[in-house]
């Protein structure tokens, strides 16, 4: 009996690869709705695990495209270098979920301003009323006990295990 290759489609590196690609667009979306559309702003440490969602998304479409021209140990590489992104954002996560709870102090400088300063020394009272400070050590949010940061580190610690599994499948065929 003569069996045929799997379409590249099919293959389980380029469909968990496709599953974190889209799971991180999504989660990034996610983020910026809460923050644009929710009125949710980002402290230093929120903004800061962004960035592996915005190398993360790149990343992985590039990824896919070494899978499907053929590529595999490019892709491998691509796939690990996101995995490991996403376990260092997990850590990043941790770091700030603990100082949400108290358990360890956040970093001292760790507050973001939002508020429209008009730079006049005449209305600067005035400008700091509407001044507002988005500290790190206090979550905005809470779901099922969890803040933005605890959420965090369980999507990335996800997104690190699919795309380890999918720099192993590839190596696989």
């Amino acid at each position: 009996m003569i069996t045929r290759p799997l379409p590249i489609t099919q293959t389980s590196a380029y469909q968990m690869g496709a599953v974190a690609l889209l799971l991180s667009a999504a989660i990034i979306l996610a983020a910026l709705g809460f923050e644009y559309i929710g009125g949710y702003l980002p402290c230093p440490l929120c903004t800061m695990q962004r960035y592996a969602y915005y190398a993360g998304v790149p990343l992985l479409f590039l990824a896919l495209v070494l899978v499907a021209t053929d590529r595999p140990g490019m892709a491998r590489l691509v796939f690990a270098v996101v995995a490991l992104g996403f376990l260092a954002n997990a850590g990043l996560g941790t770091y700030h979920a603990g100082a949400e709870w108290k358990f360890w102090p956040g970093p001292a400088t760790c507050a973001a301003a939002s508020g429209d300063l008009s730079m006049n020394a005449g209305s600067l009272l005035k400008d700091l009323e509407r001044v507002q400070v988005i500290r790190c050590d206090e979550a905005a949010w809470r779901f099922l006990g969890l803040s933005f940061a605890g959420w965090n580190v369980l999507i990335s610690l996800f997104l690190f295990a699919i795309s380890l599994r999918a720099a192993i499948a590839v190596r696989r065929a």
